[in-house]
């Protein structure tokens, strides 16, 4: 194991018995109209892209679990055109990514059925965060980190910013001005402690790629 693998132990370790709440599904809401600020107000868009991450269980129950999952994400799929993929990461951690081009607000509930038939299964204390991913449109010379997340934890019952500057740093300054722009219309975790990195494992990847 190495240091990262080390760091995420602890940090997952330290957040289940730092829960402040049961999972709430019900709060992945909140992002349909955050993407509209993101958008309008900030000059992030939606990339298209979210994520569900969640740690496995050895048990044929749970793998039925996430096949229904699955099929629930299919066949609303079929419907809506966001896509779903499932796999699991270099560190162990298993993720839904969802992708959509037209509507952001398919991907907030894609999202909640996801973690909701998880919860519905007595699995939500399995499940660690859910991520949103967006691109600045206003920022073209560089100066502004390729992707920035809007990340609701699971644990803590909040979402909290995560602005990746490359593989181990963070752009606090963006961070804590989307925190500024957000907090009221989101519930942002205000003890930035736990405001855990999900960092990608190349530079301009997502954290689940």
């Amino acid at each position: 194991m190495g240091l990262l693998d080390s760091l995420r132990a602890i940090l997952g370790s330290r957040a289940e018995t730092d829960a402040s709440r049961d999972a709430d599904p019900e709060d992945l809401f909140g992002m349909s109209t955050a993407y509209i600020t993101m958008g309008a107000e900030l000059g992030w868009e939606s990339t298209g892209d979210a994520a569900l991450c969640f740690a496995d269980v050895d048990s044929t129950d749970f793998s039925d679990t996430v096949d229904e999952v699955k099929a629930i994400l299919d066949a609303g799929g079929e419907e809506t055109g966001t896509t779903a993929d499932f796999h699991e990461d270099s560190h162990g951690y298993n993720w839904v990514v969802l992708h959509d081009d037209t509507d952001p607000e398919d991907l907030v509930t894609s999202v909640h059925f996801a973690a909701d038939t998880l919860v519905e299964r007595d699995y939500g204390s399995r499940l660690l965060a859910a991520l949103f991913a967006f691109e600045n449109v206003d920022e073209t010379d560089g100066s502004y980190p390729q992707y920035t997340y809007w990340v609701y934890s699971f644990r803590r019952g909040a979402y909290y910013p995560f602005v990746p500057a490359g593989t181990s740093e963070r752009d606090s300054g963006v961070e804590f001005k989307l925190e500024s722009a957000l907090t009221g219309e989101l519930d942002v975790e205000s003890e930035k402690e736990y405001w855990y990195p999900y960092w990608p494992e190349r530079d301009g990847r997502h954290p689940w790629e």
